[in-house]
């Protein structure tokens, strides 16, 4: 072999190596990215897993907030109390108001009838037993009721049982032997009756919506 061949021979050796060399170092820079980017994306996801479990903790924490009153830093914070006042009292007005709804109902029809001049035996016995009713629930649950409602509520079912009485004083003078009741007296009761229910009653029956709606409201954020 001559000189030539030798030096062709050493050169492709070199040449062989120095390309295994650069194979092994793009291969190393290669696994040292796929590592450092496996690193990265561990920690992303980490940062947000701990972001979601601060965003549950806060939501927790609105949570509590909700339904409990101010306590001392010295007290461990609990929901229990506020909680139980909370859905006792929203009981209370979930059983009266659909009865309160009821004997405002039966008493507009109860009226309609009389001055449509129609049989009114029937609507005159429901509007007196959800009265009957609705003093009974409201006095079960007087406890529980805030004093603002208890009051509105009260205030309606006496104005309606007024408006009640006073169109079944109509009916009896309707009835009565000695002739029916004067043009007077009959505009009296009428407008008694109207008074009563589309002024007075329709009134509170506003007004106590509007207090129920902000003691829910006051007493779940409270």
């Amino acid at each position: 072999m001559d000189m030539a061949s030798i030096q062709t021979l050493f050169g492709e050796s070199q040449l062989a190596m120095l390309l295994s060399a650069l194979a092994l170092i793009v291969a190393l820079l290669g696994f040292l990215a796929t590592s450092a980017g496996k690193r990265r994306n561990a920690q992303e996801t980490e940062a947000l897993r701990q972001k979601a479990n601060a965003l549950g903790r806060e939501v927790d924490d609105l949570r509590v907030h909700q339904f409990n009153a101010p306590q001392s830093s010295s007290q461990p914070p609990t929901t229990t109390d506020s909680d139980c006042r909370y859905l006792t009292e929203k009981a209370a007005y979930e059983q009266i108001w659909p009865q309160v709804w009821q004997l405002h109902d039966s008493l507009g029809l109860f009226l309609r009838a009389i001055e449509n001049r129609e049989s009114a035996g029937d609507l005159r016995l429901e509007a007196r037993n959800a009265a009957l009713e609705a003093r009974q629930l409201l006095n079960h649950n007087r406890p529980f009721c805030d004093q603002e409602v208890e009051g509105l509520i009260t205030r309606l079912i006496d104005t309606e049982i007024k408006a009640h009485l006073a169109a079944c004083q109509y009916l009896d003078m309707l009835k009565e032997a000695t002739g029916g009741p004067s043009e007077h007296d009959r505009r009296v009761l009428q407008d008694k009756c109207h008074a009563l229910y589309d002024g007075e009653a329709r009134e509170l029956m506003n007004r106590l919506v509007e207090a129920i709606r902000q003691r829910m409201l006051s007493v779940s954020y409270s």
